[in-house]
């Protein structure tokens, strides 16, 4: 066996091993995304990620088609009690063992220049890139008519 075979041979098993590592530790469930309305510019996505692994693992980056920049974000109460968005560019830990919820008014995928309108009943089509799981993708459901507290276009004190 050739140098370059062996090299493609070990490549492909490091690559199915680290997408059954993904499948194995990280789970997805109760993802909905949304946005405000048909002529939305922006949109988010939120969801509870499982990590059954021993290992901490953190969600590092989003991808997807569905917008022409996709962010980790975070809601931030400022020394005037006004909540206002950031980025978390460092992701979020998603401790081993244990979940983290993306929820409104909290941490969330932020879809800035969209595409396209979100519509109820379609899918978004997204990638969860994991420090350690690696990339996960998603078909995210939009739901326009839940109504889960807090979050984008709620003004709850």
């Amino acid at each position: 066996m050739s140098l370059t075979s062996k090299l493609l041979a070990t490549l492909t098993v490091a690559t199915l091993t680290t997408a059954a590592f993904a499948q194995d530790t990280i789970t997805i469930e109760d993802a909905y995304a949304r946005s405000s309305g048909k002529t939305a510019k922006a949109g988010a996505a939120f969801m509870m990620i499982q990590n059954s692994g021993d290992a901490d693992d953190r969600l590092i980056s989003v991808e997807s088609d569905a917008a022409a920049r996709v962010e980790l974000h975070t809601h931030v109460i400022d020394a005037n009690g006004v909540a206002k968005m950031m980025e978390v560019e460092e992701g979020f830990v998603i401790p081993a063992g244990d979940m983290h919820m993306l929820k409104r008014g909290g941490d969330h995928v932020m879809f800035m220049g969209l595409t396209g309108p979100f519509e109820q009943g379609a899918t978004v089509p997204v990638t969860l890139v994991f420090e350690n799981a690696g990339e996960v993708a998603v078909e995210i459901p939009v739901d326009l008519e839940r109504k889960d507290a807090g979050g984008h276009g709620s003004h709850s004190n």
